[in-house]
């Protein structure tokens, strides 16, 4: 378990530019959230395994610049249209595997027609096989709008799937979805993998963690009773800080809070 951050808190920075910014921040772990085509070719990842190599910390996860049309790629009735995305997520799986990550994050379907949550559910189920036989567990991120925002839905996707669903907990997509992080963790915790973490207030849904009025210790406190054993990025858009050092700052704050739960925890066991 680490806690680090994700390149998209750098957007519109360049991707190698972001994680060179991450290299200067020290972290121990990252996200990497590509941007364009051409940073999933052989020649830009070698570029980011470079980089990466100057400070040795993990890239635990990947996401795709494509998850905005996830439900039109992925989640269609047009079976060709499926196949050839197929074909493309085999790509990103290349790509996370080339990083040396284990996570492909994919924001999933939204509603359309009258097709059944089976119909949905098949899709995915497909997309993870595939990213199974890879080496790379496709997990699938909460997001207000989508599907996956509802608990429900995620519940119905893992009675589907089984041990091959994957989750990733995003907290301010529960605040904009309007589901408590909470019920995520008691209903689905057993299913998460990654956490994307931040902090939010009654003016903002997402700020720098530690900055807001989330139950850190308590969330902490669940997710280690829980047995979890992956990491926390942070995960923020770049008007939710001023400068480099606010994001370190945070970062270290979260770093000693689950710290300190983790410390008691252990004393009572």
């Amino acid at each position: 378990m680490a806690i680090g951050i994700s390149t998209s808190c750098f957007y519109p920075m360049q991707t190698e530019k972001a994680l060179k910014e991450l290299v200067d921040l020290n972290v121990d772990v990252c996200e990497v959230f590509f941007n364009a085509r051409s940073e999933i070719e052989d020649d830009f990842l070698d570029e980011l395994k470079s980089i990466k190599a100057e400070a040795s910390f993990k890239i635990s996860s990947v996401h795709p610049f494509f998850s905005f049309a996830e439900p039109y790629l992925i989640f269609s009735e047009y079976e060709r249209r499926f196949e050839d995305t197929l074909l493309f997520y085999d790509r990103y799986f290349e790509a996370a595997k080339k990083l040396g990550a284990e996570i492909l994050v994919i924001h999933g379907p939204k509603r359309h027609g009258n097709m059944p949550d089976e119909f949905f559910y098949e899709k995915f189920a497909i997309l993870a096989q595939r990213g199974k036989r890879a080496g790379i567990k496709v997990a699938q991120e909460n997001v207000v709008h989508y599907m996956s925002a509802s608990p429900d839905y995620l519940l119905g996707l893992r009675r589907y799937m089984g041990d091959d669903f994957h989750m990733v907990l995003d907290l301010k997509q529960s605040v904009r979805s309007g589901v408590s992080a909470f019920e995520f963790v008691e209903k689905l915790g057993k299913s998460v993998i990654h956490v994307h973490i931040s902090d939010y207030d009654d003016k903002q849904d997402c700020m720098l963690p530690g900055k807001g009025v989330f139950d850190f210790p308590a969330f902490f406190d669940a997710m280690i009773n829980l047995g979890y054993k992956g990491d926390y990025i942070i995960e923020l858009y770049r008007q939710n800080f001023k400068h480099r050092e606010e994001l370190n700052d945070s970062l270290q704050t979260i770093k000693d809070i689950y710290e300190t739960v983790k410390s008691i925890s252990d004393c009572i066991e």
